[in-house]
């Protein structure tokens, strides 16, 4: 597929050929091109490093293995990125513009110009791009929607999310997300999901923005090493506990192990988020307050519930209404799958995505001047607007969407993808 602006293949009966960009923790996404329902075949795959082309050679056998992402022009249709996060900007406009399609893992980028020169590309070229926020696709994600659509809670007021990262040290802090300048903040790593998700269910994106946080337990923890050619796969053990007593940190920790942020929507719709990642459990739990009741989930994969309150009395652990929550027990691999069909979907046949990349772009926007507040006294932080070529493009492509009215207002967004 050569550069397209109409988002359509240039030949319908053509099988779509796929490359993976990054073969790491992630990159194993890229078997869902193979059950994803659409004709497309995943072909090659690129790393800069030769463990990263060896897991490539063996987790993929019979793909191309390459060095570069430039290795793929000729080669694929479309590439599915999942190298480190500052990476993705040069990566992703490099393909762009070689007319490559992309799925770009989540954060877009790490820093709101990264994010935006992404965009920018993209519309100049109209090569189709699609943001991996998988999280959307999640069955407690949807389950929440479809209560406030059905109006069981009247019009939303206030969003509150609570984030217990579990795991959060040894996912963390043990490679390069522990490192500021690779991953600029855990507010765009860990919490672009839940930024996003606030967004869905609000139906606005952020406007204005505050932080708080600090690096409070694993910045004193002295254990520290390289691992090089190592996943997270390779150290990860839930007996690694206490916090305090973790051994063989990234070399450089900066990341706040504790952030906060609160958020004004530009719908008037006030939200927070809080993260700490050294709690014993690891799940979100989110509240949502509307003027006729609330929800809230216990637990955010199967077996979990969503609990709804819209009755008048005093405190009670049952809802009013419960949801059973479906999908996976652990984990996100049915997200991932209706993430990456979701894309194929796009590039083969034009099937417009339920998620703009403006809406990844709001994502890294409240994330990223959220950690710029933080870092400077909690001071307010606004969402500055997209260009009107850039919104008008991206809500051309996205499934019941019109052209936003600034770069913090989406159009009212549509539900997930089951």
């Amino acid at each position: 597929m050569t550069n397209n602006p109409s988002h359509q293949p240039t030949d319908a009966t053509a099988v779509l050929r796929v490359g993976v960009v990054g073969v790491g923790q992630r990159a194993y996404i890229a078997h869902h091109v193979a059950t994803a329902g659409e004709a497309a075949e995943l072909v090659a795959a690129a790393d800069t490093t030769s463990e990263g082309r060896g897991r490539a050679a063996e987790q993929f056998p019979g793909v191309a293995v390459v060095a570069s992402h430039h290795d793929l022009v000729g080669l694929v249709d479309a590439a599915i990125v999942t190298t480190p996060d500052a990476t993705h900007a040069a990566i992703a406009i490099d393909l762009l513009r070689a007319g490559i399609a992309v799925y770009l893992e989540k954060p877009l980028a790490t820093t709101l110009a990264d994010a935006d020169a992404i965009l920018t590309v993209a519309a100049e070229t109209g090569t189709p791009l699609y943001v991996g926020h998988n999280f959307r696709h999640a069955a407690v994600v949807r389950l929440m929607h479809d209560v406030i659509a059905r109006g069981e809670i009247g019009e939303v007021k206030t969003v509150w999310v609570r984030h217990f990262v579990g795991n959060g040290g040894d996912y963390y802090f043990k490679d390069w997300h522990a490192d500021r300048s690779q991953t600029g903040t855990l507010l765009l790593q860990k919490a672009s999901h839940d930024i996003d998700v606030v967004h869905l269910l609000a139906g606005a994106y952020t406007q204005r923005v505050v932080g708080m946080g600090d690096l409070m337990v694993y910045g004193e923890v002295k254990d520290r090493h390289e691992r090089p050619g190592q996943t997270v796969e390779d150290w990860f053990s839930f007996e690694n506990w206490p916090p305090a007593s973790a051994t063989g940190l990234n070399p450089v920790v900066d990341v706040e192990d504790v952030s906060m942020m609160m958020m004004t929507l530009d719908n008037g719709v006030t939200a927070s988020y809080q993260q700490c990642h050294f709690t014993p459990d690891y799940w979100r739990n989110y509240t949502v307050i509307g003027t006729e009741g609330r929800l809230e989930n216990v637990g955010d994969t199967g077996g979990g519930v969503v609990k709804v309150w819209n009755r008048r009395h005093d405190w009670q652990v049952a809802g009013d209404l419960e949801y059973p929550i479906d999908g996976v027990e652990a984990g996100h691999a049915d997200a991932d799958l209706a993430a990456v069909t979701e894309f194929l979907a796009f590039v083969a046949r034009g099937v417009p995505p339920t998620l703009s990349p403006v809406a990844a772009r709001a994502a890294v926007a409240a994330g990223a001047l959220a950690a710029e507040s933080l870092r400077d006294g909690s001071t307010p932080r606004d969402v500055p607007r997209l260009p009107d070529a850039v919104l008008d493009h991206f809500a051309r492509l996205t499934a019941g969407g019109s052209a936003p009215t600034s770069s913090t207002t989406p159009s009212s967004p549509a539900p997930a993808a089951s």
